[in-house]
């Protein structure tokens, strides 16, 4: 069976950088042992003061800038159908992509397994309201907040073993790749995918059950897929649609 491509964190030793930078931080104290003069420790607090200041008043700039920055409507957005396939361009699987009260989600759109593969899968080590949730369908990308061509804020689950990440997308100025990186802690503890948009015609091989979830009219009526189509076709089958 092929593995779903999920962009798993990757630790590297630039982590243990970090992290000493931050106990080195930690150990930073403005209590000179008493033994400065009264002038001194009154400059010290002076300059604490100062910076504290200065910090609350960045971070509020910050956050009364941050709305003003609008979205222009011609920038493609994630909503839609992607692929992503393997280094020998076999099909790993299709994701969907929809907008749901200000915040993007995405979930698995159509499988691609093997012969001898289970046909019909669950999410067994999921540990949240996924548990057990058909592969199919099952939502893999969650609360992803859109700046422009950015998406972050949200969190990819790897439904091999039920981890759930923080993850950040991006789409290409032209709207026909997508980059997805799961991470620990911050971006640069990660690793990317790239996805492929497929056209709209896609969407009549997607199994029913994912179109009445994720895409109810998108359809029309008369349209009859099987349950069964994805599991009939091979990791080649998608590679047309791209």
């Amino acid at each position: 069976m092929a593995e779903l491509p999920i962009p798993r964190p990757q630790i590297t030793a630039l982590s243990n950088d970090y992290f000493r930078v931050i106990n080195v931080l930690s150990l930073i104290s403005f209590d000179d042992g008493g033994w400065r003069e009264p002038l001194a420790a009154q400059s010290a607090k002076l300059v604490t003061a100062g910076f504290l200041a200065a910090l609350m008043a960045g971070q509020a700039t910050l956050a009364a800038a941050q709305p003003i920055t609008a979205v222009p409507d011609t920038e493609p957005t994630v909503t839609g159908l992607w692929q992503k396939v393997d280094d020998s361009g076999n099909t790993v699987g299709w994701f969907v992509f929809v907008e749901r009260n200000d915040h993007y989600e995405g979930a698995i759109a159509k499988t691609f397994y093997g012969p001898a593969d289970p046909q019909n899968p669950v999410c067994s080590r999921c540990r949240d309201d996924r548990k057990d949730e058909p592969m199919l369908g099952l939502p893999l990308i969650r609360d992803m907040r859109r700046i422009g061509l950015v998406y972050e804020g949200g969190n990819i689950l790897d439904p091999r073993d039920g981890n759930t990440y923080s993850a950040k997308m991006t789409v290409s100025p032209d709207g026909q790749t997508l980059i997805v990186r799961g991470f620990l802690g911050i971006s640069l503890f990660g690793r990317d995918e790239v996805w492929h948009r497929l056209p709209d015609s896609a969407v009549k091989e997607l199994d029913p059950v994912v179109i009445a979830r994720y895409l109810p009219g998108a359809v029309p009526t008369g349209h009859h897929a099987t349950a069964a189509r994805h599991t009939e076709k091979t990791a080649k089958s998608g590679n047309d649609l791209r």
